[in-house]
Parts: C-alpha cells; sequence; structure tokens
C-alpha cells in the first residue's frame, strides 16, 4: 500500500477549487463539452463476490490494480478525501491530484466519483460503481467526462483520450475474476 498524503498536502488540496463546474454528473447525464466515456464489465457473480469488489474499490485498489500509485488522504474513499494519482514513473511520473466528490454506499450499489484538482493533466470527473444486478451478476461500470487543462494535455488530446481508454481498461481488468 503506498503511504497517505502528509497532513499539510491534504489540508492545501481541500482547499482548491476543482477545475470544472458540473460537480456529480457522473450520477447522470454527462456534460456537453468534454470527452465522455462509459465502459461497464462483468467483474463476477454473486453477493461474495459484490462485497469482494466493493471493498476493493473502496480501499483504492481498483486504480492500484492498473498500475496506478496512490497516495490518498485516507486508506479507504470517503466523500472530501483527496489523493494525489501518479501516472508513470519515477520523476516522469504524471502527478494527477483529484478529489472525491460523492460516494454511494447502498445494498447492491458501491461506488464513488473523484474530480480534477489544479495540477490535474484533465479537467473532469471519473466515476466508479460496482453494482449487484437481480440475477446475480457483479459488474463494474466507470464512466468520465474531462478535456485537457494543460498544454500538453491541450496539444497531446489525441494521445490523451488513448490513454485514458487504456488505463479504464485496465481499471475494469484489476477487479475482473
Amino acid at each position: 500500500m503506498s503511504a497517505l498524503l502528509p497532513q499539510r498536502e491534504v489540508e492545501r488540496l481541500r482547499r482548491q477549487d476543482l477545475t470544472y463546474l458540473e460537480v456529480g454528473r457522473t450520477r447522470g447525464q454527462l456534460p456537453p463539452g468534454y470527452a465522455q466515456l462509459s465502459r461497464r464489465a462483468r467483474i463476477g457473480t454473486g453477493q461474495d463476490e459484490f462485497q469482494a469488489a466493493a471493498q476493493a474499490l473502496l480501499g483504492w485498489r481498483l486504480q492500484r490494480g492498473a498500475g496506478v500509485r496512490v497516495r490518498p488522504s485516507s486508506p479507504t474513499v470517503a466523500e472530501d478525501a483527496v489523493a494525489v494519482l501518479l501516472l508513470g514513473v519515477g520523476p516522469l511520473a504524471v502527478r494527477a491530484p483529484v478529489r472525491v466528490v460523492y460516494v454511494l454506499d447502498e445494498p447492491r450499489r458501491v461506488g464513488f466519483a473523484y474530480g480534477t484538482l489544479p495540477g490535474h493533466p484533465e479537467s473532469g470527473e471519473e466515476a466508479f460503481l460496482v453494482e449487484l444486478a437481480d440475477d446475480g451478476t457483479v459488474t463494474c461500470q466507470i464512466t468520465a467526462f474531462s478535456r485537457p487543462d494543460t498544454w500538453l494535455t491541450k496539444v497531446g488530446a489525441p494521445l490523451a483520450t488513448l490513454a485514458q481508454r487504456w488505463v479504464t481498461t485496465r481499471y475494469l481488468r484489476s477487479l475482473a475474476v
């Protein structure tokens, strides 16, 4: 498990405003003006599998299982938690600060969404949902909207879109049985 963020960094990130206005829109209709992504994958069957996937999701293991280093403010996802996601290696790693904007904790649906903070290469929101269907199927749904927020991601927008799709596939595989 990665180390938690130092308290000073947590406080600094919590004081920052999100870099987009459409907070919470991954719960329903995605806003126009952003690249949009919605992917779902079957990850198992039954209540035990659902509970395990929900626990993994809320323990940041979806991101870690995809190869993203996570430095969170707390070991489990909670509303207003902050984290710095690190993509890549060493000094070349891209730093992507986020804040959890909502958490779902229902008997058959568990998930959360985080929004981008200043310093993230993109601007937008990404949601992760694990769901237990009536037939016992357990799925993971990832929904996002984003647009470039730095000169590098604006110039490399097509590559940024490919990178987001690639990491989404890795997210889904990280929970698959």
